[in-house]
């Protein structure tokens, strides 16, 4: 990436929708009401044949106390600051308000790169706004539709000798780098090759996704991971509206963390704004590898909390359960016992899996949480050689023989795994429509346990192999074919 670009403006004067015309998805949430964005989100900009980060902002509103309006205007004015070039959007048909007015001056000492971007400049009810918009003192203002996406070649024309500037100056201090790889393979016991884990890498981070019910704590405790504020946080519950994703190095690994909204009860969620909230932080999950999710310490496995970790355990993700706001837990060791307790009964289909618990507020407890997210990632990587798992099933099959339904015994004759990610297994037997679901659950289990996947799903498929004569039906040769050709 060239440079960072920070749409800045009023609410609803069409930040977000510019912002999801330049990564081409939808990645910000859109509605017609003003102050739907709240964190910084962003994202990778195409332009033609630039290529730059976009950072779309809350609005910008005339408040400086420590309520949301004036902690959202502060996140924005961090964005002015990270950003290389702010793009000052106006809505056109309305003209220019005293409030643009305020902070075209903001931006005029604060920012070396202002450009003015005139929107919503479709037709001549507009007119009147654009040339409002030169008294701002910010050059020559860019006419735009977002919406529509015009007047995007005006706005390649400005950025262009900025990415230009930006480009010369990144090609001078680039460092010279050198990148051995490593060919060594490794083999198991049986000649077959171990497929090593997956590394985190800068171009490859692991996708980390923290869901929860409202205020739990999901935004305080990325910002605690961060080091820094970056995203808004409050005792207001249902802050945090979009599924933001953030990319950082947590102690050595390369990480894309998701941010989501708070999941209520669907009977609950009834304005149009939060069912799009909670379906980005579902879409979230699915993108996700390993699932973080983050309980209350006073109030944990609620069943909505229930409901968040089997779908993510549906979806297939490695899940790890956080319990937060353990600073202010009295009794620790008795609270322990029963959280581990309520997780077993609770949960079967996650039995075993990382149960860890953390302070967002004071910090504690983070690098167990970074350690239990690699352990869980790691076995849902898991791969068994073939030899292995037929020794295993021979020993289960001794252990505890299949039911004979209706006198017919099931044979299991050989098993192999066909995927990770989560690990899945077939096993190809007879009469595997007979097989009852309490036989799958003894080898599931069995597969956690004996070769160490706890918490991470597994998947268990029957097939049926054919047992007819390969020969029935085929063409007679040989010595009585001859004779019966004779006769």
């Amino acid at each position: 990436m060239s440079f960072t670009l920070a749409i800045v403006g009023r609410p609803n004067v069409g930040k977000s929708t510019l912002f999801n015309r330049l990564v081409g998805k939808r990645l910000a949430l859109v509605d017609d009401q003003p102050g739907v964005t709240r964190d910084l989100r962003e994202g990778e900009a195409r332009l033609g044949d630039l290529r730059f980060t976009v950072i779309d902002t809350a609005g910008l509103e005339d408040a400086t106390d420590d309520s949301l309006q004036g902690r959202m205007r502060r996140l924005t004015e961090r964005a002015v600051d990270m950003a290389d070039v702010c793009l000052f959007m106006i809505d056109a048909r309305v003209g220019v308000t005293p409030t643009d007015e305020i902070f075209a001056d903001i931006l005029r000492k604060r920012s070396a790169h202002v450009l003015l971007a005139a929107n919503k400049a479709e037709g001549a009810a507009a007119d009147a706004g654009v040339i409002e918009a030169y008294g701002l003192g910010l050059g020559e203002p860019i006419r735009l539709s977002a919406e529509h996406g015009e007047g995007l070649n005006d706005l390649y024309s400005q950025l262009m000798p900025i990415a230009d500037d930006f480009a010369e100056r990144a090609a001078q201090d680039a460092p010279e780098t050198e990148v051995e790889i490593d060919e060594d393979v490794d083999f198991d016991e049986d000649g077959e090759e171990i497929a090593a884990t997956p590394v985190p890498t800068a171009a490859k981070p692991l996708q980390v996704a923290v869901v929860g019910r409202p205020n739990a704590g999901k935004s305080t405790l990325i910002n605690k991971i961060l080091g820094e504020d970056r995203l808004l946080t409050g005792p207001e519950a249902g802050i945090t509206r979009d599924a933001i994703s953030l990319r950082i190095d947590w102690d050595g690994t390369p990480m894309r963390i998701f941010d989501t909204a708070g999941m209520r009860k669907k009977a609950k969620v009834q304005e149009k704004l939060e069912k799009l909230s909670v379906s980005d932080g579902l879409r979230a999950v699915k993108f996700a590898e390993v699932v973080v999710v983050l309980l209350d310490a006073a109030i944990p496995f609620e069943q909505q909390d229930l409901r968040i970790a089997d779908l993510a355990e549906r979806e297939g993700r490695a899940v790890v359960v956080a319990v937060n706001k353990w600073d202010v837990e009295e009794h620790k060791q008795e609270k322990l016992r029963e959280l581990k307790e309520a997780f077993d009964r609770l949960l079967p289909q996650l039995r075993g899996a990382p149960l860890v618990t953390v302070s967002a507020k004071t910090g504690r407890g983070l690098d167990r949480l970074h350690g239990a997210i690699l352990r869980a990632y790691d076995v849902w990587n898991r791969r068994i050689s073939t030899a292995k798992l037929n020794r295993w099933l021979i020993g289960m099959l001794e252990q505890h023989p299949p039911p004979a339904p209706q006198g017919k015994r099931i044979k299991l004759r050989y098993m192999t795994q066909a995927k990770t990610r989560p690990p899945g297994f077939v096993v190809m037997c007879s009469h595997p429509d007979k097989m009852p679901d309490s036989y799958t659950r003894y080898l599931v289990n069995g597969l956690r346990q004996d070769f160490d996947m706890p918490g991470t799903p597994i998947r268990l498929t029957l097939r049926s192999q054919n047992d007819k004569n390969p020969y029935k039906g085929r063409k007679k040769s040989g010595p009585s074919a001859l004779r019966k050709h004779l006769k």
